[in-house]
């Protein structure tokens, strides 16, 4: 995950920080050294670092800190506020024309996902209940027209498209009249990318620019690429001026510089950050919510819009009404892991969860995507009947439903036996709450805590 490094060191800094009641200047300066020891070996702009520590310790050596109670918690704030404001401050929006489309133009170098994101952000587009029409201007890249138009298909928006031998801009300008005539509130345009920053390549932008007059241009740059994204967006708003920044491949990342250096740099927001190759893993970028991310304070807030987009509240409800009525089966538990696998990555979620970026590291709590495919994989292999009737599966059964997922009987035992404990436990929440009605506000909490119990992963 981004700023895995990062957080871990920061954390490291700051727990010393509050265990002193007081804090002293040069346990400031100890302070701040760490830090942009961390920084720069996230791959910050050294620059960008300079002026950070800076700020901080400036504010960090004031009365205000030195006279506190909590002088630990008071410097953690004001590295929160200043990383918040070093990534832009507050979430800059898509530009929204009041004479439709608005027109969105994607630039970028070769291999930075400029379709896919293209794609993901009409995907995004859908979601606002928006009318996007996706424009193939990338007629260089082999099989790039191709690749743009199976994806529009998967999301169900319409690509546009011209015979072999129009230029991009002619593409470009007819697209833009198509979109007028077709209601197309947003006209998405996927330009060609080189290896490198070239002046064949800035003067079809430019061309594209003139004839689209963009209300966005967006760069999209490769978050594992590290300086070498900041160098390449500040290139791009040199010789095409940019309006925001989307990072792609954010999540492959560990350390993340790019995020904390591309808007100090070249002054362009980050509008959108990638978090994986779904095509709906783009994220509009909220600066304050990764800042809490780096610091390990979570992000509720990202985590609680994952799961009202992605929940369904009937089925919620439902599982709530079995949890109470310890009705609770194999396939509701299936149906439970699938909503959960809706929110994304276990990683990504756990990271959003205050508190328990430092749980992950310890022994016992394992994230492993492959053993959630080994529990449905034995859950399959049960009939329906063992399904709804788990007490039902004897050994015979047992070792029937082990060979049949390409498990071990131990595994199947193991998963079992967790799922008797999980299902006592509901029955124990239940005859605790009594009858529908007392303390069903209680028992709504912990059918919602149902939704994070551990697991048998293991």
């Amino acid at each position: 995950m981004a700023f895995e490094g990062l957080t871990n060191r920061l954390q490291s800094v700051f727990s010393k920080l509050r265990g002193k009641g007081k804090v002293s200047e040069d346990d400031v300066n100890e302070a701040m050294r760490e830090v942009r020891l961390a920084l720069l070996e996230a791959d910050v702009n050294f620059k960008v670092v300079k002026e950070f520590i800076a700020k901080v310790k400036e504010k960090a050596v004031g009365s205000e800190v030195m006279e506190s109670f909590t002088p630990g918690m008071v410097i953690i704030d004001i590295v929160n506020k200043e990383l918040t404001d070093l990534m832009g401050g507050s979430q800059a929006k898509l530009a929204k024309s009041n004479r439709p489309p608005t027109v969105v133009m994607m630039a970028g170098l070769q291999g930075a996902g400029k379709t896919t994101t293209s794609a993901k952000l009409a995907k995004l587009l859908l979601k606002g209940n928006h009318r996007p029409l996706l424009v193939a201007g990338d007629i260089y890249r082999p099989a790039a027209i191709k690749q743009l138009q199976v994806l529009g298909e998967q999301i169900k928006v319409p690509v546009f498209t011209l015979p072999e031998g129009n230029s991009p801009v002619e593409i470009a300008r007819q697209a833009l009249q198509h979109a007028k005539d077709n209601g197309n509130d947003y006209l998405l345009i996927d330009t060609a990318g080189r290896l490198h920053v070239d002046e064949a390549l800035m003067e079809e932008l430019r061309q594209i620019h003139e004839v689209t007059k963009p209300d966005e241009v967006l760069l999209v740059v490769d978050a594992m690429t590290g300086q070498d994204a900041v160098n390449v967006a500040e290139s791009f708003n040199q010789q095409l001026t940019l309006t925001g920044v989307v990072l792609t491949k954010l999540d492959g990342d560990t350390r993340g510089g790019a995020a904390l250096s591309v808007k100090a740099v070249t002054g362009c927001p980050i509008k959108f950050a990638a978090l994986g190759e779904k095509i709906d893993a783009l994220e509009p970028f909220h600066p304050e919510r990764m800042a809490s991310r780096i610091l390990g304070m979570g992000d509720m807030l990202s985590l609680i819009e994952k799961a009202q987009s992605n929940i369904d509240a009937e089925k919620a409800k439902e599982m709530e009404r079995k949890m109470r009525n310890a009705e609770f089966t194999f396939d509701d538990f299936l149906e439970q892991m699938d909503q959960v696998k809706k929110l994304g990555p276990l990683d990504q979620i756990m990271d959003m969860i205050p508190g328990m970026g430092k749980m992950k590291q310890m022994k016992d709590i394992k994230v492993d995507e492959k053993q959630m495919g080994r529990v449905e994989a034995i859950v399959h292999s049960m009939t329906n009947q063992e399904k709804q009737n788990p007490d039902m599966i004897n050994h015979s059964r047992r070792k029937r439903i082990a060979a049949g997922s390409g498990t071990t009987l131990a595994d199947v035992n193991r998963l079992i036996k967790q799922f008797d404990e999980m299902r006592r436990m509901m029955k124990q929440f239940s005859d605790m709450m009594g009858p529908k009605g007392k303390g069903s506000k209680m028992m709504k909490q912990l059918g919602k805590a149902g939704k994070g119990m551990r697991f048998p992963f293991r």
